[in-house]
Formats: structure tokens, C-alpha cells, sequence
């Protein structure tokens, strides 16, 4: 039951980041495409806040700003750069250049952040798949040069 949920919880994740590269890919035909991410990030926020009213967590919200002001601060800008950086690779290389940056962020979140700062356990299974991650890279890179 733990894997479908893990499974699920992804899938929310992988979907929401489907949306976004489509919606910053077909953006990128005309006008300034982080006004795109601007506005976008805007939505995300009208809904987040709508998510924290519907679940009834809004009373802890003056105690979460207060005990988590750095941590918002880091995380924010974590998201910008995101966004950023989801905006130059969709916008100039298309959705497609998704597998580079799946694998950078294995190695940057799983690894540096999971396994070095946060000292999160992994396993030889963990190592294998950033194994194969870093030969889907190789590959993709290999099929471009085909095209």
C-alpha cells in the first residue's frame, strides 16, 4: 500500500509538471515567456492557499510562517530557479529536454540533498538507478546527435 501511495504521489507530481512544460512550450511562440512563469507561479499560489482554506489548515498558518521564515525563503527561491530554469529548456529545447534535467535533479535532490545534507538511507538498488538515470542521459544525448 505504501509503494501505490508513493506511486500516486509522483504521478500528481509528474502530472503537474507535464502541464507546466506544455504550458511553457506552447507559450514560448510569442511574448516574453516569464511573464508566462509569473503568472503561472500567481495561479499557484490563488490555488495553494485555496488547498490550505479547504483543509482547514489556515490556523496554522501565522505559526508556520513564523517558525519557517528561512526555510520559505529557500524554498522560494529553489522554486524560482525552477521555474527559471523549466523555462529555458522548454521554451528553447522543447519538452523533450525533460530527460536532462530528470537526471541532474537525481543527482541534486535524491543524492546531495537525500543521502549528503538529510543523511536519508539508501541502498545498492538507489545506486543502480542513478546508474541507469545517468544512461538515460548518455542515450538521450546519443539520439539527438541522430536527429
Amino acid at each position: 500500500m505504501k509503494n501505490l501511495i508513493l506511486f500516486a504521489f509522483a504521478l500528481l507530481a509528474a502530472v503537474g509538471n507535464a502541464l507546466f512544460a506544455m504550458g511553457q512550450r506552447k507559450a514560448s511562440a510569442g511574448g516574453h515567456t516569464l511573464v508566462v512563469v509569473a503568472l503561472a507561479a500567481a495561479v499557484c499560489v490563488v490555488l495553494t492557499v485555496s488547498a490550505i482554506l479547504i483543509t482547514g489548515g489556515s490556523g496554522q498558518l501565522v505559526s508556520g510562517l513564523r517558525d519557517n521564515t528561512a526555510w520559505i525563503l529557500v524554498s522560494g527561491i529553489g522554486l524560482f530557479l525552477t521555474y527559471l530554469g523549466f523555462n529555458l529548456l522548454y521554451s528553447r529545447f522543447g519538452a523533450t529536454s525533460y530527460a536532462y534535467y530528470a537526471v541532474v535533479s537525481i543527482v541534486t535532490t535524491s543524492m546531495v540533498v537525500g543521502v549528503l545534507i538529510l543523511k536519508e538511507r539508501v541502498n545498492i538498488y538507489h545506486g543502480l538507478a542513478g546508474a541507469a538515470a545517468l544512461l538515460t542521459v548518455i542515450l538521450y544525448s546519443v539520439g539527438n546527435r541522430r536527429l
